[in-house]
């Protein structure tokens, strides 16, 4: 059986609002498709060589514990980006998504350098953005619609318009509240506001991940997952969330 390692970033300081949940749905669909997927959790007293890992996933956390994170990611940022170019799978979530930007701005008016893999920034405003959320996007070139949740009162504005937005928001609030973007996609890396855990109500997303892990090792998956049970309650959430 082929042995999948995800790494989950510093799940002692950014793990809020059960975005734990996602790895286990990754590690019990893989099983599921006939795969061994282990949980390596990475603290900051640790060395990170992220060349060792199939994907990387990273959760949201409160100003402090960003800080705290980024300061340890920047002596590895260009390890991280050349990872990313060559299409290492990974999931940053909330506070994990602001970092990959150019920095973040509290509302106290103090700046956190972010890790400036993509150009964008996150300002902190009065009043949090918070609810059911509902988007639609493109995955492998099918539209389809993702559900979620999200909590934040950081408004994330992208800079260059290079960057693709991982959905439009149909219901909800998104990156800023404005311009209807949520998330953003590139290549193999998701960034988003979805919080609930993300990846149970959205197999296709699981999918998304579990698909280019094996392409990344050759593996091709023959088999196909019933869905049936995943679908309705994703179809369900949706209307909840239309009927609001």
């Amino acid at each position: 059986m082929e042995k999948f390692i995800i790494a989950h970033m510093y799940p002692d300081l950014m793990n809020l609002y059960g975005d734990r949940g996602n790895l286990l749905c990754l590690q019990k669909r893989m099983e599921w498709y006939g795969l061994n997927c282990e949980i390596k959790n990475i603290s900051l007293h640790e060395d990170l060589e992220f060349s060792q890992f199939d994907m990387i996933f990273m959760g949201g956390g409160s100003d402090r514990e960003q800080n705290l994170v980024c300061g340890h990611l920047l002596k590895r940022t260009d390890q991280l980006m050349k990872l990313i170019e060559s299409g290492l799978p990974a999931l940053f979530i909330c506070g994990a998504y602001q970092m990959l930007g150019s920095y973040y701005k509290a509302q106290d008016g103090n700046v956190i350098d972010g890790l400036g893999i993509f150009p964008f920034h996150t300002e902190c405003r009065q009043g949090r953005l918070i609810g059911n959320i509902l988007i639609e996007t493109e995955i492998n070139g099918r539209k389809t619609s993702v559900v979620g949740f999200e909590n934040h009162g950081g408004r994330t504005y992208f800079t260059d318009p290079i960057i693709k937005s991982l959905g439009k928001v149909i219901k909800g609030y998104g990156n800023n509240g404005e311009d209807k973007t949520e998330g953003l996609i590139y290549k193999n890396l998701i960034g988003t506001y979805l919080h609930g855990p993300l990846l149970p109500k959205n197999p296709v997303l699981a999918d998304f991940f579990i698909h280019n892990m094996t392409d990344r090792k050759g593996i091709k998956l023959n088999r196909v997952l019933d869905d049936t049970i995943e679908k309705i309650a994703h179809e369900q959430v949706k209307n909840k969330i239309l009927a609001e």
